[in-house]
């Protein structure tokens, strides 16, 4: 069996959780303002009871001409270290609207080069196909 590099602590300390990820099928568009941050139809939905689902859009599909990278960075157990970016268009409400986890822990890979947006800072649409 292959050893695994960067396993999650979480899953070791809680092996009966579950997070899913799966394929959204349709379209999921950020908008701040007027401005679109991001459309796609290749966005991955992560389900984690007791949280809301999660929307994680692919980095290609991101306008990062209109973020800026900030400092804040957090830490979830279960999936890694995840970093920040403001939304520019949305001023002072779109600070550290944008996380990802860049470098994810091994069974979270799926979401790795994919952002999330908080709903309270950006307007996400969710259109299914």
């Amino acid at each position: 069996m292959d050893q695994i590099a960067n396993p999650s602590p979480g899953f070791q300390r809680n092996p009966d959780k579950v997070i899913t990820v799966e394929p959204y099928i349709g379209t999921v568009t950020v908008r701040a303002s007027d401005a679109v941050i991001a459309s796609s139809t290749k966005a991955k939905v992560l389900t984690e009871p007791p949280y809301p689902r999660v929307l994680y859009i692919p980095f290609e599909d991101i306008d990062f001409e209109q973020l800026r990278k900030t400092e804040l960075s957090t830490h979830c157990p279960y999936k890694g270290d995840a970093s920040y970016w403001s939304v520019l268009p949305a001023v002072e409400a779109g600070k550290d609207a944008m996380w990802a986890y860049e470098q994810p822990f091994d069974e979270m890979v799926e979401i790795r080069d994919h952002g999330a947006f908080y709903p309270d800072k950006v307007t996400i649409v969710a259109k299914p196909a």
